[in-house]
């Protein structure tokens, strides 16, 4: 069942037009990867599904409701969560407090209970303490919560971004390059997280260049060119289309 539709969505900014009558079917529960050569694309794309840039035409269904010109927060509040290629942490918090961040973008105890400290505010904030640190052990930074964010090595601090996002209880998350910058141990490990947050029943939206992760860890691949969708399958479809191989994978290999 598809939780995330686009139907013939198409941006321009000006005479560019940067996608252009995209048709795109996320379904519950997998992992489907977006990719494509550098400019093909994919960030236009995270960027109207969240409401950043507003489509100039078609429809982005979600959970089978239109969201296509809902705001950004608005958006975020029905499930949609994104985690970016650029780590934007708070680097003189703890990891804890990084995390929690996430908690309090939900609003979950509300502005004036938050103000006055009334006991549900409080058992709220007890709440999300322990779901925080429940996910920072999910993400592998366990016995790490009351370390500053800034003293982490490069692969931790791409799992505590992706530790916020999760904070924020996604139903969709969008993940724009993970592994960036990450040795072979590292993305292995994340590899290995991206997996398990889908059998958790998180949807995810993969955008990445590495290709092996792609290939490892989806379940379904649509490939960009120019804006346009030139194929879409599964793994091994997408290894043997010549005309990807042409467009992207080619490129890559040389």
């Amino acid at each position: 069942m598809a939780l995330l539709e686009l139907k013939s969505v198409g941006k321009n900014f000006g005479k560019l037009q940067a996608v252009s009558e995209l048709d795109l079917s996320v379904d519950k529960g997998k992992i489907h990867s977006l990719i494509g050569p550098n400019g093909a694309g994919k960030t236009t794309v995270f960027n109207i599904i969240t409401g950043v840039y507003p489509a100039t035409h078609g429809r982005v269904i979600f959970n089978g409701n239109d969201i296509t010109r809902l705001e950004p927060h608005k958006i975020a509040q029905r499930g949609i969560v994104r985690s970016f290629q650029q780590t934007f942490l708070f680097m003189f918090s703890t990891v804890l407090d990084n995390v929690l961040t996430g908690f309090h973008m939900n609003c979950r105890a509300g502005a004036l209970k938050e103000f006055v400290h009334t006991p549900s505010a409080r058992k709220i904030d007890r709440e999300a303490k322990e779901q925080a640190l429940q996910i920072i052990e999910f993400m592998g930074l366990g016995g790490l919560e009351y370390e500053m964010a800034g003293n982490l090595p490069h692969g931790h601090q791409r799992a505590l971004g992706v530790s916020i996002a999760l904070a924020c209880n996604p139903a969709l998350l969008l993940l724009d390059e993970p592994v960036t910058g990450m040795n072979p141990t590292e993305t292995a490990d994340m590899v290995e997280r991206i997996r398990k947050i889908r059998d958790k029943g998180i949807t995810i939206i993969l955008v990445e260049h590495a290709m092996r992760v792609v290939m490892n860890v989806s379940d379904m691949i649509t490939v960009l060119s120019y804006g346009q969708k030139i194929a879409e399958g599964l793994p091994d479809e997408i290894k043997e289309n010549r005309e990807v191989i042409e467009a992207y994978l080619g490129r890559e290999e040389k």
